[in-house]
Formats: C-alpha cells, sequence, structure tokens
C-alpha cells in the first residue's frame, strides 16, 4: 500500500486493508477535498504515499488565511519555508518601503517536482508542529530568484 520506508508499517488509519476479496481501487485510499475551489492533485487519489497532515489524504481541516508567497528553502522534512513580499508605507517620507516575512508551511508528498522559486497557495489550519501553521493547497511554477522582490 505505501511506501515503506519507517519502521512501522504505513497505512491510512480510515482504510481496512484485511477485507475478504480485496480492495477495489475507489476504496483502496482515503482522500477529500478541503473545499474553497482546490483541486485534489491526482497524486493525492492514486499515489501510496501516507501523510496524516496533508489536507489531501489526512485529517487536516484548512480554516482562516489564504495566502501566496514564493518557496525559498526545502531543507526540511515534508516542510517548505515560504517568502512573503509585501509593501510598507512611510509616512514621514511619502514613500513605500520593501518588507518580507518568512513561513513554515507543510508541504504533502502529493506535489512532486517542486524548486526553491515556484509559488505555493497555502491555506490556514490548525498547529501541526512549533512552527509550522498553514498547509501547501497549489504549487505553480515560478522563475523567480531567491531573494527576488515580487509583489502579489
Amino acid at each position: 500500500m505505501a511506501d515503506q520506508n519507517e519502521r512501522a508499517f504505513q497505512k491510512q488509519p480510515t482504510i481496512f486493508l484485511n477485507k475478504k476479496g480485496g480492495l477495489k481501487p475507489a476504496e483502496s485510499r482515503f482522500h477529500c477535498n478541503p473545499g474553497l475551489g482546490f483541486k485534489i492533485p491526482a497524486e493525492a487519489k492514486t499515489g501510496n504515499y501516507v501523510d496524516k497532515k496533508c489536507p489531501f489524504s489526512g485529517k487536516v481541516s484548512i480554516r482562516g488565511r489564504i495566502l501566496t508567497g514564493t518557496i525559498i528553502k526545502m531543507k526540511m522534512n515534508r516542510t517548505v519555508v515560504l517568502r512573503r513580499d509585501y509593501l510598507h508605507y512611510v509616512k514621514k517620507y511619502n514613500r513605500f518601503e520593501k518588507r518580507h516575512k518568512n513561513i513554515s508551511v507543510h508541504m504533502s508528498p502529493c506535489f512532486r517536482d517542486v524548486n526553491v522559486g515556484d509559488v505555493a497557495t497555502v491555506g490556514e489550519c490548525r498547529p501541526l508542529s512549533k512552527t509550522v501553521k498553514f498547509n501547501t493547497l497549489k504549487v505553480t511554477k515560478g522563475k523567480a530568484s531567491k531573494k527576488s522582490f515580487t509583489k502579489f
């Protein structure tokens, strides 16, 4: 069922694997629609990964803010760092200054071929760890370099 690279047997908790006669392809994998107009990736429906923090194949609901940013780091396991650029107005000089914030975001294995510089749309969810409170919903290919300032 799953890529077994952990010590414990990896399976989705809502699927009973020992059904008599075997499982049909439609019932062999749990997946759900997170709503808000986001489509379920094909890898989430047909893949064999197990991720309980995935919004498509796990038990995590998306509620609250929907944000967009550029991926700048991919060094953590299933977690990426997103850079959000914005302009801050300085009243004294009647001008704007560039600012940015970095957000740690859970990246589900259903998103394949994700690289630094891609633009990700993320949704707020319950806290998944000490710093991760957002979950990836959509990834579009980007051409921006690592630290370039892009306004969304």
